[in-house]
């Protein structure tokens, strides 16, 4: 298990019972889904639940297993590939067992955008810091939310209920080729994407954003 974690959590990893069971167990539903090239159906599975062992996804987008970065980008892939939300909880989920997952803010980041224009209109291409890709329209929509501490915040769906929080950079952008609508009698102002209108605040309000 040193390939775990860099920093001193191979120790951590050795001591951990049940963890090279998850990993063995995730290597072998990951690559069944590799040959349909899909992920593994982790909404189909209902295993026992084995509680917390220590891992958790920072807000800036890094994976940690007791403290300890996961230094490792194949295994951050492996780990995120049998990630799943449920209503009160983000787990990672194999056929034979299930752990708590700590998520601070959003378990990806959005980390790159492209804009492709076609006969719909234009699409947001966006790309994840685990490298998975997710095109903005009616299935996978952009949401945004406002808190008093951080402002608005964007995020888009990525698969499942699992969600990546766009970069401020990417935010900015977004606010750049924003426009305004009138939505069920109200004027909004947001992004279109897919043949989707994703709003963002009343239009009044389009000076806070940025």
């Amino acid at each position: 298990m040193a390939d775990v974690a860099s920093g001193g959590g191979a120790g951590a990893a050795n001591s951990a019972p049940g963890l090279e069971n998850l990993v063995s167990a995730a290597r072998a539903a990951t690559d069944q889904a590799g040959a349909a090239r899909a992920f593994p159906p982790v909404h189909l599975w209902n295993p026992p639940f084995c509680g917390d062992i220590g891992m958790k996804i920072a807000r800036d987008g890094t994976w940690f297993y007791r403290g300890s970065p996961i230094g490792r980008m194949p295994m951050v892939k492996l780990f995120a590939s049998i990630l799943r939300k449920d209503p009160d909880r983000h787990v990672l989920v194999t056929p034979v067992e299930m752990v708590l997952v700590e998520v601070e803010d959003a378990p990806f980041l959005a980390v790159t955008m492209a804009r492709e224009e076609g006969p719909g209109g234009p699409q947001l291409v966006f790309r994840t810091n685990l490298d998975d890709e997710t095109r903005a329209g009616p299935a996978w929509p952009i949401r945004f939310e406002r808190s008093a501490a951080d402002g608005v915040k964007p995020y888009v769906l990525v698969r499942g209920d699992l969600w990546a929080l766009v970069t401020r950079p990417l935010f900015l952008d977004l606010v750049e080729m924003g426009e305004v609508r009138d939505i069920d009698g109200a004027r909004m102002f947001g992004v279109a994407s897919g043949g989707a209108f994703f709003a963002m605040a009343p239009a009044h309000e389009i000076e806070d954003l940025a």
